[in-house]
């Protein structure tokens, strides 16, 4: 806690000292480009004619600040409307049409790991082997279910198609 209240306080400090600097630029800046007006002793037509040149120099100064203003306006419109485009292009991205590539296992394992595939991958090692006792006694158990009614249990779903493709069609 202590650190987050140094951190706040630091800030606050930093805030109040840009305020400050930034008050004496302006003050500066006022300094230079207007200097004090000795009024005194002036007649009326000086008087007349430096507030004829006060209003021509206002106008200038209104001509800019509002050319000044048109151009913030104008980059804002053109940002937010980039910032469109952008989500707009975010959404509308095509993927281009995929081509069938004929890939080896062991050119497929090269191109995701890399230097790390060792030697060639032998898919076929991988498969369940089936024993051939396992085959004789489904025969058996599928020759010694007659009725069908009791067989339909046993034949539903992928197992019982697999049992009706390794026995060599089953009970039919």
């Amino acid at each position: 806690m202590s650190n987050q209240m140094l951190l706040l306080t630091r800030a606050c400090e930093d805030l109040e000292k840009e305020r400050q600097d930034r008050e004496e630029e302006k003050v500066r800046y006022l300094g230079e480009k207007l200097p004090p007006l000795q009024l005194s002793g002036m007649s009326l037509e000086e008087l007349q004619n430096l507030c004829k040149e006060l209003h021509g120099k206002i106008d200038i100064v209104d001509e800019e600040r509002y050319d000044c203003e048109s151009k913030v306006g104008k980059h804002n419109k053109d940002i937010h409307e980039l910032k469109l485009k952008v989500q707009d292009l975010g959404g509308k991205f095509k993927k281009p049409a995929l081509r069938k590539v004929r890939v080896s296992a062991d050119e497929m394992m090269r191109a995701l790991l890399g230097s790390k595939h060792k030697g060639s991958m032998d898919l076929r090692a991988n498969l369940k082997s089936v024993k051939k006792e396992d085959v004789k006694q489904d025969k058996v158990l599928t020759t010694e279910v007659g009725d069908w009614r009791k067989n339909v249990e046993a034949m539903s779903g992928m197992e019982g198609r697999k049992k009706m493709f390794d026995t060599g069609g089953g009970a039919q």
